[in-house]
């Protein structure tokens, strides 16, 4: 059985920082594909970012180098580091994982196989 459980999510006033963990229960972890996923207020879910099993690290066109997403293959844990948050950047984000090591369309939400509860950022002006 897959868990995926989110923390560090919380208030921040624009400009600042936060960073979300997600922790996996998964054995084969390091094959894994991890993603980030965020729904916003009477949004539909958007990819923020993902990590491949395989190699490779993507990100949404908005993300414009302000997140960075890590993976420790040995504490089975991924983390996304926000940086310059902004209003917009308000919303639930979701950690979700998918048994494929390589997924061409990473920032579909359809593909991935087990998703965590989310966790509330809530970015004020």
């Amino acid at each position: 059985q897959v868990e995926l459980v989110e923390s560090g999510g919380g208030l921040v006033q624009a400009g600042g920082s936060l960073r979300l963990s997600c922790a996996a229960s998964i054995r084969t972890f390091r094959r894994f594909t991890m993603a980030w996923f965020r729904q916003g207020p009477g949004k539909e879910r958007e990819f923020v970012a993902a990590t491949l099993g395989g190699g490779g690290i993507y990100y949404g066109d908005f993300v414009k180098g302000r997140f960075t997403i890590n993976r420790d293959n040995a504490e089975n844990m991924m983390s996304l580091q926000m940086n310059s948050l902004r209003p917009e950047d308000t919303a639930v984000y979701y950690c979700a994982a998918d048994s494929h090591s390589f997924i061409n369309t990473y920032y579909s939400s359809s593909e991935y196989e087990y998703w965590g509860q989310g966790t509330q950022v809530t970015v004020s002006s």
